[in-house]
């Protein structure tokens, strides 16, 4: 049985930036736990989507990124026991640690919405989340109708993805004239088009010049790829907004959206292996304190990343606040047994790209407060929600420039 200083599970974004920076501050003995041959910087598929950007370019081997004196265990998690400090992996191997830190990110469970496998299986249905490169195919060979776009009542990666896709598809159908043949509706379990005011304004300003039908409430429960039938439950707070006929169906207590181009985001879950063990809440995500990310049950076990259960939007701009704190208190608890002073205020952050050369930046706390980036002054940005052709510059070049070049080398940015 191998025993680490610091144990490490996932190899996406958070767990590769906290071993890193584990590493520069001199703690050894470090070991991250990945199956994965390959890493994917998944914030451009939404541009692979839309066909402006290389999908091969988001794709770096595992092993390329693999911080310098970390110990790759090249393997999955299959089970976890905080209480003696270990835990087994899918071929047996059983591994104990002094610190462990849960950031393996979430997965799909496609039985969530029925029909919804079969339907990307048999590419009636799209998603950038799974397949940008088909969603690319199917934007280009849509030829008129009703463009569908929607999303899970789970939490998912980025909330406001499936709305980016739409405004660059919309953009698209405009450019080859089909627009004028095109209904798109974007049908969501929300309430509002984002949960930020200052950006929902600008957003709506969006969906208004994009003549885009909005139905909130909508809650999607199944697909029939054979007929192409989108299955909602409508919630209390169903409303709609910039009215479209399209062809409606009605089947017990659920309403049917008929659809010529669907594209939707998969139901996601924290990994079977989180929700059956003693860190996970009601809901199968990875019960933390908001502000130290540490477990509330064991004091030397922290969780950031897509698979914390943490009132904020799961992106990498999120993991990018996060990691320093988690740092910052493994630390302090080698040296001291007491927690470090920073604190995390559920900074979160979401590129809206609104069009081929458009995007606003959403960033906010917990309390949604719009709290934008003060060296977005330097770019020449006085305020970012609004759109501007020096945020889809950031969107398309800077960012993926600092996510290899910086935050995969362990630097704050």
């Amino acid at each position: 049985m191998s025993h680490f200083n610091v144990l490490v599970i996932g190899a996406g974004t958070a767990g590769i930036m906290v071993a890193s920076q584990l590493r520069k501050k001199g703690i050894e003995n470090i070991a991250l736990i990945d199956p994965s041959e390959h890493h994917y910087y998944q914030p451009a598929w939404t541009l692979v989507g839309a066909g402006t950007y290389d999908f091969k370019k988001t794709e770096r081997p595992m092993k390329s990124l693999m911080p310098s004196g970390v110990e790759w265990i090249k393997d999955s998690v299959e089970n976890l026991n905080p209480k003696k400090n270990e835990l087994t992996t899918k071929d047996g191997s059983n591994y104990t640690y002094d610190y462990l830190v849960v950031a393996p990110g979430l997965t799909y469970d496609f039985s969530m919405v029925e029909g919804l496998k079969e339907a990307l299986e048999r590419k009636i249905v799209c998603s950038n989340y799974t397949d940008p490169e088909e969603t690319w195919i199917q934007i280009k060979n849509f030829k008129g109708g009703t463009a569908l776009f929607t999303q899970p009542t789970t939490p998912i990666k980025c909330g406001g993805a499936p709305q980016k896709i739409m405004y660059l598809a919309e953009s698209h159908f405009k450019k080859t004239g089909i627009n004028s043949a095109t209904k798109i509706i974007f049908a969501t379990n929300g309430g509002v088009i984002f949960g930020v005011k200052d950006i929902a304004k600008t957003l709506m300003n969006v969906v208004d010049r994009k003549d885009i039908n909005l139905r909130f409430g909508h809650q999607l429960k199944k697909i029939d790829p054979e007929k192409k039938i989108a299955w909602y439950a409508l919630g209390d707070n169903q409303s709609e907004y910039n009215h479209k006929e399209v062809t409606i169906h009605q089947q017990d207590n659920l309403i049917g959206i008929e659809f010529d181009f669907l594209h939707t985001a998969p139901p996601s879950v924290a990994p079977k292996f989180v929700q059956n063990s003693e860190l996970a809440n009601e809901g199968g995500w990875m019960k933390v304190s908001t502000t130290t990310l540490q477990s509330p049950d064991f004091n030397n076990v922290f969780g950031l990343g897509d698979v914390a259960a943490l009132p904020t939007a799961k992106t990498g701009a999120a993991i990018r606040k996060q990691v320093p704190i988690v740092v910052d208190n493994i630390m302090k608890l080698m040296s001291s047994n007491s927690l470090g002073n920073k604190v995390y205020n559920g900074y979160s952050s979401c590129p809206l790209v609104t069009d081929y050369g458009k995007m606003v930046l959403a960033e906010f706390d917990y309390d949604n407060n719009f709290t934008p980036d003060p060296k977005l002054k330097q770019m020449l940005i006085k305020d970012s929600s609004k759109e501007h052709w020096r945020l889809w510059m950031l969107k398309k070049y800077m960012l993926p420039y600092l996510y290899w070049n910086k935050m995969m080398k362990g630097e704050n940015v």
